[in-house]
């Protein structure tokens, strides 16, 4: 079976992992497309944000209701096996699109965070960068009546909020020269990821020996030119994800499958069985570890 095969692509080591937003679904963060590709959440773009305080005041209301909830979510299996696999030093970094930071609360290390991170917050005007929780907490100072509660949760953190409702809320300011221009420090859609990153990325792709593209449908070039990378490299590229992907043309072996089993199965054929939960029922969970000494 294809989990078999990428067994043996990681069991020599040496491979780099890229993972999207199918790495989350299980920890309760949805994705941008489902399956079929389709994009189903219209992220607020770079260039709306720039555009002036009400566009700014519509993504911090939602940010703020979707914080609590967003935060709540915990590393999943695939998180975790993941990590055994890097612990055992058969995965040697990971190169995420995610902001979220489960690869590193499951103990993940050297993660490449591409699209950067929700945890940080900086002010456009003067580059000032503070924590997250911090403008959380002056947000609440800002809006001791803003009460809204939903279950909703979107990959970037927010929900969706009514008008009526954005228009009582209030923006906190940079406390060094008191501009209302504050972006977390993740890449919007219609902005570019710093080149600094992308030629890590590359020069990560280029040291390895195969890579695992673990929940992308690589539908933006964000993510798939690191796999037109080593296909022009020659290097084996391994897909797990759910539904199809725009770099199936240039995998070796493509798994349409759930990430959490499947990693799990994954390690557990690779004798790796440390930090891993309980035993997930399915085809792709089960089966003893390959002889591939």
């Amino acid at each position: 079976m294809i989990l078999d095969q990428l067994a043996r692509l990681v069991h020599d080591g040496g491979v780099v992992a890229l993972t999207g937003a199918g790495m989350s679904t299980e920890s309760g963060i949805p994705d941008y497309r489902g399956p079929d590709g389709r994009r189903r959440v219209q992220p607020m773009q770079y260039s709306e944000l720039l555009s002036g305080p009400e566009a700014r005041r519509r993504y911090w209301a939602r940010a703020y209701v979707g914080w609590e909830r967003f935060t709540g979510a915990s590393p999943n299996a695939g998180h975790r096996a993941l990590a055994a696999l890097q612990r055992a030093g058969l995965v040697d970094g990971v190169i995420t699109q995610n902001v979220d930071g489960l690869h590193q609360q499951a103990g993940t290390r050297d993660v490449l965070e591409l699209h950067g991170t929700l945890t940080v917050v900086r002010c456009l005007t003067c580059e000032d960068r503070t924590s997250r929780e911090e403008v959380q907490r002056r947000l609440a100072e800002a809006n001791p009546d803003f009460q809204v509660h939903s279950d909703e949760v979107r990959p970037d953190g927010d929900i969706a909020l009514p008008d009526d409702v954005v228009q009582r809320f209030h923006l906190a300011h940079c406390v060094v020269c008191g501009s209302d221009a504050l972006k977390p420090d993740v890449v919007f859609f219609g902005e570019s990821v710093p080149r600094e990153r992308v030629d890590e990325a590359y020069r990560r792709v280029e040291a390895a020996s195969a890579l695992l593209v673990l929940g992308s449908s690589l539908q933006v070039m964000s993510g798939y030119r690191f796999v037109r990378r080593a296909d022009a490299l020659g290097l084996p590229v391994g897909i797990i994800t759910r539904g199809r992907t725009r770099g199936d043309d240039q995998a070796t072996w493509q798994l349409d499958a759930p990430l959490g089993p499947s990693l799990t199965g994954l390690a557990r054929r690779l004798g790796i069985e440390d930090d891993l939960g309980p035993v997930v029922d399915g085809e792709y969970a089960t089966g003893l570890p390959l002889g591939l000494a």
